[in-house]
């Protein structure tokens, strides 16, 4: 059983850290210290109903729906591309650092858990790693799935609550607007880069 949860924790540890736009959503709360508890829990809990879900066979279920994969490839790369606009606005005309000693009016908890949810929720590459790929390597531990599922669940909550926590250490150095300026914009481009690669594009001969 050591061997399936030690499989499952680290198979997830590395899917975890390739998914860019939840996490760079994670840092940003932890950053800022706003719902950082439940946004963490949100996150890490998805993952273990999607790692459930593969574990217990959904993960060959969608392979068998075509149309599914593609209403979710499209809809999760509007959502990014959309959410990029809005981090390179703020970007541009964002002039205010983190003040932790100063009240900053932020987002209220239901609009931060609805942001939070379709990262997680309308992410194709969530489906595609922590449920079918999940899924489809458990069945190398037969008789032990549940061990699988259970390493593969510890990765995602370790990881969730120590980038969000984690980041309070990084608030000094946001503390300068521009510091928050060049995060603002990174995020930009790597959601901008995760919503494109999600279109098929054309290939030209």
């Amino acid at each position: 059983m050591l061997v399936a949860y030690s499989a499952g924790l680290f198979l997830c540890f590395g899917l975890i850290v390739a998914i860019g736009a939840q996490n760079a959503f994670v840092l940003r709360q932890g950053l800022r210290g706003e719902h950082v508890l439940p946004v963490c829990l949100v996150c890490a809990g998805s993952d273990a109903i999607l790692v459930a879900a593969g574990v217990a066979g959904l993960g060959y279920v969608t392979t068998k729906i075509p149309g599914l994969e593609s209403v979710a490839r499209y809809g999760g790369a509007a959502f990014l591309l959309v959410y990029a606009a809005l981090r390179l606005r703020s970007a541009l005309k964002g002039q205010a650092g983190l003040a932790p000693d100063r009240n900053e009016q932020g987002s209220g908890l239901g609009q931060t858990l609805g942001v939070c949810l379709l990262f997680t929720w309308a992410n194709p590459h969530v489906y595609l790693d922590s449920v079918i790929l999940v899924g489809s390597v458990s069945t190398r531990y037969a008789g032990q799935e549940i061990a699988f599922a259970l390493g593969a669940i510890s990765a995602s909550f370790l990881f969730f609550f120590a980038l969000g926590y984690g980041a309070a250490l990084l608030r000094p150095l946001f503390a300068r607007p521009l510091s928050w300026r060049i995060l603002d914009g990174a995020i930009a481009l790597l959601m901008t880069v995760i919503g494109l690669s999600l279109i098929p594009w054309p290939t030209i001969e």
